[in-house]
């Protein structure tokens, strides 16, 4: 990290190359750029370019020297975004928020639904999931998309589904589609075995807010409590670091009280 420009100026950005473009589909790239900075899973960080704005984005993977960036196109700055090619330059800073509780999910079964764009936040925890079979028990994953043409990290995704301690079910909305499912991920849920964990278990819930909503009210009705849930919450971070309070809800600042939350807290967050 560029820590003399930090300590000058904590939500100033820096310059950082774009290593590679990774179109995942229509509307939804993979931007890979040079980092310098410390990462912890279900972090984000402020990504800019002058003149043009700001914008809050989840890490989705990163290593040595790169991290990456699941972008969808559907705003002004995400469309200056995708004008851009490889070896242009994007501003970041960060990174920001409390990530997953890895300690709390070390040799527990765990149990991740995730919707849609919601897949990005908790890819690099799936990943290192895969990466460390011994440190966790069973890893059940629920991913769900629109359709086809929505899919993200299918080259992932077929990995995840080789991986030894793995169970997972991929499914799309309303699409027959060959080896997947067809229907919400809500609808998945009951086939978890949460009488085989002996209480050894945590669930992690990202996506659209009506998905997390059904998400988190079926693991409820399957008497999961609300202690052993997790979720992302996704809000109008600017400054990212609780000054500005674009991202306040009553006394809670999302970016740094967030944007990860036990969901016996995240449930009363509302406006």
């Amino acid at each position: 990290m560029r820590k003399d420009e930090t300590l000058l100026n904590p939500v100033k950005p820096s310059p950082y190359r774009i290593i590679d473009i990774i179109k995942e589909n229509n509307s939804e790239w993979t931007f890979r750029m040079e980092n310098d900075k410390l990462i912890e899973d279900g972090q984000f960080m402020q990504l800019s370019l002058p003149r043009i704005g700001e914008a809050p984005i989840s890490v989705s993977g990163y290593g040595e020297g790169y991290c990456d960036f699941t972008i969808r196109n559907v705003g002004k700055v995400t469309k200056e975004l995708f004008n851009l090619k490889k070896g242009d330059t994007i501003f970041m800073r960060g990174a920001y928020g409390k990530g997953w509780p890895l300690d709390r999910f070390a040799k527990k079964n765990m149990v991740v639904v995730a919707g849609g764009t919601g897949v990005a936040p908790v890819k690099t925890l799936l990943s290192k999931f895969a990466k460390n079979p011994d440190m966790y028990k069973d890893i059940y994953v629920i991913l769900g998309f629109k359709d086809s043409e929505a899919i993200l990290f299918k080259d992932t995704l077929d990995k995840w589904k080789k991986s030894p301690n793995f169970h997972v079910i991929y499914t799309l909305d309303n699409e027959k589609y060959s080896n997947w499912e067809t229907g919400l991920v809500t609808k998945f849920i009951e086939r978890i075995p949460f009488e085989e964990f002996e209480d050894n278990y945590e669930c992690v819930v990202v996506g659209p807010p009506v998905m997390m909503k059904f998400a988190t009210m079926k693991l409820n009705e399957l008497n999961v409590p609300d202690e052993k849930i997790w979720v992302s919450y996704e809000r109008n971070m600017s400054c990212g670091i609780g000054k500005c309070g674009h991202c306040r809800i009553d006394s809670t600042y999302v970016c740094i009280d967030g944007p990860v939350f036990n969901f016996a807290k995240a449930k009363h967050l509302s406006d």
